[in-house]
């Protein structure tokens, strides 16, 4: 059955061009998705196979140098034969190569190629001895908690975090908080979290968002509630007001005969949307009676009383 050749750059989906960091970095990934510890289909497992050995190929400038000079033709130097250049393929000095023992699971391409006439020791491909070779999985993805306040998610501030490992091992890592964050929301710091096994990638660091409760203001999705409290002549006979928000004081007009309770919309002074533009703040109106009245306040007030309709008289 004639031997298939492998396009390793096709099966980490990069071009021919691709650095050393965009291999790493596209191996990383499909590690994570393919590895069969996390992935259960069927198919899994071989593709983690393939990614691997793509990976151990293009990962060394040697190997891939060694890869690419060969290309698809690679049949014709397969088994000791002459190279492209004049010279021919050998391991450790001698014509040949490892045995199938060696080269572990890869695939037939692999041990045809680097096995039979790769020019590669046994240290070269897996950096131990001969016939041990070391299990490769990504790292396990980790998660903590970043405590902060209702300013900083609205104006986004940097924070330094201090991380330990599963050994006791602490880190202290610098960390971008977005504006607009939301309570409970992940902030995924790539390749921060535990080592990967046999050379396999880091996995990654979630820091879960919690924002301290503010004594004015909550929030509602991207809009902010607050209650505002309002003297009684205030309410009656309206009046321009001042009201604190997360971007600084503004200005409040209260109409006339404003009812307790009732809420009035400040357009764009609530959180920042991670869309762009902002949500609102919707102030509601607390009417504040006055205390120790003396009579004459007290006559007042009877006056008004007498003029007024009954308020509970639909209950009766």
């Amino acid at each position: 059955m004639p031997v298939e050749y492998k396009d390793y750059y096709k099966i980490l989906g990069v071009p021919k061009t691709a650095t050393t960091e965009e291999i790493k970095k596209a191996y990383r990934k499909l590690a994570r998705q393919y590895h069969p510890d996390i992935n259960r289909k069927p198919e899994a497992e071989k593709r983690f196979k393939e990614i691997n050995e793509a990976n151990e190929v293009l990962s060394d400038p040697d190997k891939r140098g060694r890869y690419d000079q060969v290309g698809p033709d690679w049949a014709r130097f397969a088994g000791g034969g002459a190279q492209p250049g004049g010279f021919r393929w050998t391991v450790n000095g001698r014509p040949g190569g490892l045995g199938a023992e060696d080269l572990g699971d890869f695939s037939d391409f692999f041990r045809t190629l680097f096995g039979q006439g790769g020019g590669f020791a046994a240290d070269d491909l897996f950096g131990a001895r001969a016939g041990r070779r070391s299990r490769v999985a990504p790292g396990a993805d980790l998660e903590a908690t970043i405590e902060i306040t209702l300013l900083d998610a609205f104006k986004g501030a940097d924070r330094e975090v201090e991380v330990s490992d599963a050994s006791g091992r602490s880190r202290t890592l610098r960390v971008k908080i977005p504006a607009g964050v939301r309570d409970g929301q992940r902030i995924r710091l790539g390749g921060q979290g535990g080592a990967g096994e046999g050379g396999g990638p880091a996995g990654d660091l979630y820091l879960r968002v919690r924002i301290r409760p503010h004594p004015l203001f909550t929030r509602d999705g991207d809009d902010l509630r607050m209650d505002l409290p309002v003297a009684l002549h205030e309410a009656l006979l309206g009046a321009e007001v001042t009201v604190p928000t997360l971007k600084g004081r503004v200005s409040l007009r209260i109409p006339p005969e404003t009812q307790n309770g009732r809420t009035i919309r400040l357009a764009g002074q609530g959180m920042p949307r991670t869309a762009g533009g902002s949500g609102d703040l919707f102030v509601t109106v607390r009417v504040t009676l006055p205390t120790k009245l003396d009579d004459d306040e007290k006559e007042c007030i009877r006056r008004i009383g007498a003029r007024q309709d009954d308020p509970r008289r639909h209950l009766l």
